[in-house]
């Protein structure tokens, strides 16, 4: 199915929910999963609120994604996360066979490119970039914020 939205719309949406975990005091990633035009799923880092190490704005959209679907596997949907994925997140995407990953900041430490280029399912398309000042410097303002 045609776009009628752009990478930059959809992610300006995923950048809504990362403002939120910048309001609630956690590193402030926000995505969305969007399957056929249409926001499926959308979260953002709790991993404080939650105490969970795992509950990164990816996984817990995965897993409203899956449940509004009712299937495990994402293939026809993209994940625009505003920062680029860790390992965990990048492995949680493979098992979902998504469609594309869509992702602003890119994380030189530890987002998922640097540390295995294959950790995606082969068929998943990957574009990095998009909004990558705003998606960076809501990050560099919380961590700044934190160190002060």
């Amino acid at each position: 199915m045609l776009s009628i939205f752009s990478d930059e719309h959809f992610m300006k949406e995923a950048f809504k929910e990362a403002q939120k975990a910048f309001d609630e005091d956690e590193v402030p990633v926000g995505a969305i999963i969007v399957c056929d035009n249409k926001i499926i799923a959308r979260a953002h880092n709790m991993t404080e609120r939650l105490n969970d190490v795992t509950a990164h704005a990816e996984m817990l959209a995965f897993t409203s994604a899956t449940d509004y679907l009712g299937g495990k596997y994402l293939n026809e949907c993209t994940l625009y996360v505003t920062l680029e994925p860790c390992v965990m997140c990048g492995g949680a995407a493979y098992w979902t066979q998504l469609k594309k990953v869509v992702y602003g900041a890119s994380d030189e430490k530890r987002g998922f490119s640097k540390l295995s280029k294959n950790i995606l399912h082969p068929k998943t398309e990957i574009i990095s970039g998009v909004q990558s000042v705003i998606c960076g410097e809501i990050l560099t303002q919380f961590f700044e914020r934190k160190r002060g």
